[in-house]
């Protein structure tokens, strides 16, 4: 038996980690503009100021801006149905609290999603990911500012009416459960510091916790505000949440593990993805508020707000699971903005993420059997150091973990999830949002770049990319032997 019929195969980009032309047409800067690179062992670094003596990654990228015909031909040859790309907020409103759009970006991401339509692929389109106006987040304060959520609906009318018989898939914030984890203060909430500081730092106090989590309800409710709107604009809209998957095992059958366990499950995951896709707060969060001495101001009218607009679909990425350990002196594993007790039973890949399948066909199970909608994994992938020799790269090992994970997709179907689509991250080279490096490369399509920025920008073939154009032909049956 192979996946579904209709089953949607494709892979995942983010505007601000593959378009490059940051100030090209008329765009602003982002807060993703301000990153530096990072590695392995440098963390990459928030900067007021465009430094002349820091590379930012971002500002060329990958230029799929100026190769996205190039690229889109490479997606169709490959067999995709389905393309999760997003769009640049300052590209269309360069300081994020303009009334009238950027002509020249709304002009741009037309001719991307009329590129895509030409080739029968279908648009799944985040609004924002990661990819906040600068302008808005230094004038403002970020998203724990109310008038953040009237700038993000004026945005999306204008991206629902523009392209309202271009897309019909849409994800309204990526990853959003990040605040609620942690990570997210600058690149998801545009909560910038009060100088320039590591892009994840965050400070642990009531206070910080607070405004963290009061950013997190005004995009609860401008998420619930646009699934509204945009139904409203187009019945046939569908919108999913997007959630970064946090995959907790009690480390041991301690109960205070598993209690651990399933504490870190509910507060990761259930704690926005009950608010999406139920319309309400988890039960949990009363408590967890309450012990962490959090104050988070709720309009009158915000409970109903998120009863009408609860979500068609739920979509997240998927890299690693984690273990929880009542245990202090456990050792730490590090992943897709989570962290947790190494698993002694699984293996990691080079940049340290832990390698589990199994854990994506649990988490599947997990998330169905909670909100019965929809389901659709809308990232994963394994990043690499690929080697290119003489415009080939043999990467047998990014085949094998996608297989793997593939496996378990199906396992999932076949549990009863209603599964509807995969599209791989970093489906061609990308920035690394974590790094802000070209190194750790998760796509099928090899882009000539280098973490210092120099390169021809070439694309070329990696051998995952014949294996997966045999994989979507045949629905998957070729990922199942």
């Amino acid at each position: 038996m192979s996946f579904p019929k209709g089953f949607f195969w494709g892979g995942a980009t983010a505007a601000n980690q593959c378009e490059g032309a940051w100030d090209v047409d008329g765009r602003g800067e982002s807060v993703a503009d301000h990153f530096t690179k990072g590695d392995r062992q440098t963390p990459r670094y928030f900067t007021y100021r465009i430094d002349e003596g820091n590379y930012y990654p971002s500002h060329e990228a990958v230029d799929f801006y100026h190769h996205y015909k190039e690229d889109i031909r490479l997606f169709k040859e490959m067999g995709f149905n389905i393309y999760r790309m997003s769009i640049s907020w300052s590209r269309l409103f360069p300081e994020g609290d303009e009334e009238q759009p950027n002509p020249k970006g709304i002009a741009f991401y037309r001719d991307v999603l009329t590129e895509l339509k030409e080739h029968h692929i279908e648009p799944l389109v985040t609004i924002s990911h990661y990819d906040i106006p600068f302008g808005i987040a230094k004038k403002y304060g970020g998203w724990q500012n109310r008038k953040f959520i009237n700038f993000y609906l004026n945005y999306c009318k204008v991206i629902f009416t523009e392209y309202r018989s271009l897309v019909k898939y849409w994800l309204t914030f990526n990853e959003i459960n990040v605040l609620s984890n942690g990570y997210g203060d600058i690149m998801a909430a545009g909560m910038l510091p009060e100088k320039d500081c590591p892009i994840f730092y965050t400070e642990e106090t009531a206070e910080t916790k607070s405004r963290r989590f009061q950013a997190l309800h005004h995009q609860f409710v401008a998420s619930a505000k646009a699934v509204s709107l945009g139904h409203g604009i187009n019945p046939d809209f569908k919108f999913g949440c997007m959630i970064a998957a946090t995959l907790p095992y009690g480390y041991t059958c301690n109960p205070d593990d598993q209690l651990l366990a399933q504490k870190e499950l509910n507060l990761k995951n259930y704690f926005c993805g009950d608010v999406l896709c139920r319309g309400a707060y988890t039960p949990m969060a009363a408590r967890y508020f309450e012990e962490e001495h959090i104050l988070v101001n709720m309009e009158k009218e915000d409970a109903k707000t998120l009863k009408d607009g609860t979500v068609d679909f739920y979509s997240f990425s998927y890299y690693m699971s984690s273990c929880a350990s009542a245990d202090t002196g456990k050792e730490n594993s590090g992943g897709n903005m989570s962290e947790g007790v190494k698993n002694p039973y699984l293996e990691t890949s080079d940049w340290g993420w832990q390698i589990d399948p199994k854990g994506l066909r649990y988490y599947l199970n997990e998330i169905y059997g909670r909100y019965h909608i929809p389901v659709m994994v809308v990232e994963n992938g394994l990043g690499a150091d690929d080697i290119l020799a003489e415009g080939e790269v043999e990467d047998e090992y990014r085949i094998a973990y996608m297989q793997s994970h593939i496996k378990q997709m199906h396992e999932a179907v076949k549990d009863g999830v209603e599964l509807i689509g995969y599209t791989s991250w970093g489906c061609i080279d990308l920035v690394s949002l974590s790094t802000g490096e070209m190194k750790k490369r998760y796509g099928f399509i090899y882009v000539d770049k280098n973490n210092d920025g120099s390169g021809s920008l070439k694309r070329y073939k990696k051998k995952s990319f014949d294996w997966y154009k045999e994989v979507i032909a045949s629905n998957g049956e070729a990922a199942l032997k």
